[in-house]
Order: structure tokens, then C-alpha cells, then sequence
């Protein structure tokens, strides 16, 4: 019996491998290298963005957080406000010793200022160029209370706070050019010469004293003609009972007018200061999410003139058994690719920007690997956006018209 003519076997097209798609989706970046870096470079601009933003701000409260747990968290301040009818108020004499007296105060300390005497260089600087610095009386046991450093030379003593001796804070020494303590070393507060015996740190719990100059408080009463009321009394408590403590602490020092009273705590002050500075980070980062999306569009622009200048490579590849899904995946493949390549360039620089500007600081470097990863995986979402509709366009292209493209 005759079987009859044999079918022919049906045709399929070749099957793409994965190495193989990424190869084929390579061809146009090889062979337009410049304009991809200018598309890609769009891309890493907004990565790089929103990674330097976001690991800056997480240095900064690594250092706000590492300062806090150095410093602690329990230091109150008190300090004089308003009357009732707006003026200036003023602790009493013995507002220290009755804070002392608190149960749960385990430290304390003070400061006042010296009215009428301002601090020079020199006795040839004209008396209104101040600078802004402030003459204080201070206490031998403040810089532990408060937490301080001494930066240059030593701190007052129960023997040098008697004598014309001063201690500068670290802005004080910098308007007034002095870079380090010396016995040769003397500034001018009011009509007296003190000997500078040394420089603060910066003090990150206190920066009234940064632009400060300190003398012992027996000093500043025989030769400055300070008056004796403390101006800001430093405390520290146990922790449990900072809030108890800060409820009582305006009645005790002032307790005949307790409203004419300002108690704070200077760690609340950071966290607020910490807390403007998260929300211009959040405008930072929707400036980045916008220079990513300006550098989506580049790529998607990119990716549409490519198809136009590429029809006749399409319509060969399809004459040639390509399919439209093959066809597809090569330009979505080329889009990805092209994004990928700006992101990774993008967290890269966002890094590197974020490492050399917590050196800078002396902070510790923080990059949270979130905003790494979840910026090269916004790249991919928005390269898979831009190339999806090149790449269906391309598809759709059929072998003749496009091979009749001149």
C-alpha cells in the first residue's frame, strides 16, 4: 500500500539562551557606545543622587546617635527668661546650691555672664569689633558635667580660676586666631589681660560655650566685677528620672517666680535638628527621584530612535526566522541593560560621594544596603517602562517593510 507523499517537517525558530539574549541586546550598546553613556549616564545622576542622600543622612545620625550615647542623654539645663512685662529675668544667687539639692541630681554645674566687659586680641582693635564673643564666669566642674573636651592646654582649676586665666571656646579661638594655649598667649576682657590656658572641643551639648570665653568665677567677681548670678545651670540626673526632675526644676531655682524660668534638655534639641534635617533629606531624595525619572524618558527617547535607525537590522532578523517575541526581548533586553549599567555607575557614585563626605567630617560611613539595591532595582523597573513600547513597536515591524527602509 502507498503511504502517500511524506509532510514536511515543520519549522521552528531557533531558541535564544540567555547568554545568547544578553549578547544580541548588547549589539547596540557596543556599537553606539557614546550615546549609551550619555543615556546611562541620566540614569546614574539620579541614583547617585538619592544614594548620596540617603547615606549621608544615615552618617549623620550614626555620629547624632554615637555623640548622644557619649554624652548622655540626661543633661537639663536651666536658664532665666521673661518677665511679665517682657524683660530679662534672672536666677537668684542661690538658684545653684537649691538645684543641688534635688535627690535624683547627681551632678551640676554653671555658667554667668560678665555684662560690660567685652574680649580682644589686642588693645588696637576697635572696641565694636566683638566678633560675638561672650565673657562667662564659670564653674571648675563644668566641662564634666557638660561632657566637654579640652582641644589645646588644660582646663580651670580651684587655683587658676583665682587668677586672670581664660579657657576659649572653639569658635572664640578661631575668631580670635589662636590655634593652640601657650603662657605667651593673652587675651584683653575688658580692661584685664588673662592668660589663655586652653581650647575647648566643640561642645555638642553646649554651644553657647563655642563662642565663649571662660574665667574662674572668684576671677570674674574680684576683676571683672561680675555680679554672681549664674546665668545657665547644667544638670545631670539619674535616668529614670530626667522628667521627674525637669518638673521640679523651675520651681526650685526660681521658687518665688518659677514661670520667669527656662528648663530644657540639649539632646531634645539635636533630635529636633536631627529631625529638619530627615525632612530636607526627603526633598533631596524627590529631587533624585525626579533627575531618575528625567534619565527614564533618555532611555526611552534613546530606545525609540534606535528602532527607527535599526529597522532595516529588524527586518533582516525576521526574514531570517527571528520571531516577534525575539525581536521583543532584544530591544526590552538593550533598555535593560542600558538602565543597569547607569544604576550600578549611579550607586557606585552615590557611594563613593557618601564615603569621602563622611570622611571629610571625621563620621562614621553608612550606606544602607536598601537604598542600593532598591535604587539598581528602580533603574530596571524604569529601563523594563522605558524600552516596553520600542520594543513591542519594533515587533511589530514585518520583514518587507522593514527591509524596504532605505
Amino acid at each position: 500500500m502507498n503511504p502517500g507523499p511524506r509532510q514536511p517537517a515543520q519549522l521552528r525558530p531557533a531558541r535564544l539562551w540567555p547568554g545568547d539574549v544578553v549578547k544580541v541586546g548588547a549589539v547596540g550598546l557596543r556599537t553606539r557606545p557614546t550615546r549609551a553613556f550619555l543615556s546611562a549616564l541620566g540614569i546614574a545622576i539620579g541614583i547617585a543622587a538619592m544614594v548620596a542622600v540617603v547615606g549621608i543622612s544615615s552618617s549623620s545620625r550614626a555620629e547624632l546617635d554615637n555623640t548622644l550615647d557619649a554624652l548622655g542623654t540626661n543633661l537639663l539645663t536651666v536658664e532665666p527668661g521673661t518677665t511679665l512685662t517682657g524683660e530679662e529675668a534672672q536666677l537668684p544667687l542661690a538658684a545653684e546650691s537649691m538645684v543641688g539639692r534635688i535627690g535624683p541630681v547627681r551632678a551640676h554645674s554653671a555658667i554667668g555672664r560678665v555684662d560690660g566687659a567685652n574680649v580682644y586680641r589686642s588693645d588696637k582693635i576697635p572696641a565694636i569689633e566683638t566678633n560675638g564673643i561672650v565673657p562667662y564666669a564659670a564653674r571648675t566642674d563644668l566641662l564634666s558635667t557638660i561632657g566637654g573636651v579640652i582641644r589645646s592646654g588644660k582646663w580651670l582649676d580651684a587655683a587658676t580660676s583665682r587668677y586672670p586665666a581664660a579657657v576659649l571656646g572653639s569658635a572664640a579661638a578661631e575668631r580670635l586666631g589662636i590655634s593652640r594655649s601657650s603662657p605667651d598667649t593673652q587675651v584683653l576682657i575688658g580692661d584685664e589681660w588673662f592668660t589663655v590656658l586652653g581650647i575647648l572641643a566643640p561642645a555638642a551639648l553646649a554651644p553657647e560655650l563655642d563662642s565663649a570665653v571662660l574665667v574662674g568665677w572668684p576671677a570674674a567677681d574680684s576683676t571683672l566685677g561680675f555680679d554672681g548670678h549664674p546665668t545657665k545651670i547644667y544638670t545631670r540626673s539619674a535616668d529614670a528620672q530626667v522628667e521627674s526632675v525637669r518638673e521640679v526644676l523651675g520651681a526650685t531655682a526660681n521658687p518665688e517666680s518659677p514661670s520667669e524660668v527656662q528648663v530644657s534638655r540639649p539632646s531634645d534639641a539635636l533630635a529636633a535638628k536631627q529631625a529638619a534635617g530627615e525632612a530636607f533629606t526627603g526633598l533631596l531624595l524627590g529631587l533624585g527621584a525626579v533627575a531618575l525619572l528625567v534619565g527614564g524618558v533618555g532611555v526611552a527617547n534613546i530606545m525609540v530612535i534606535s528602532v527607527l535607525e535599526r529597522r532595516a537590522e529588524i527586518g533582516l532578523r525576521r526574514s531570517l526566522g527571528a520571531t516577534r517575541g525575539q525581536v521583543r526581548t532584544q530591544f526590552l533586553t538593550e533598555s535593560l541593560l542600558l538602565s543597569a549599567l547607569g544604576g550600578i555607575g549611579g550607586a557606585v557614585l552615590g557611594s563613593g560621594v557618601t564615603t569621602a563626605y563622611a570622611a571629610y567630617q571625621g563620621w562614621l560611613t553608612v550606606i544602607p544596603v536598601w537604598s542600593v539595591a532598591g535604587g539598581i532595582l528602580a533603574t530596571l523597573v524604569i529601563g523594563g517602562l522605558a524600552g516596553l513600547y520600542p520594543a513591542i513597536r519594533a515587533s511589530r515591524l514585518s520583514p518587507t517593510e522593514a527591509l524596504a527602509t532605505p
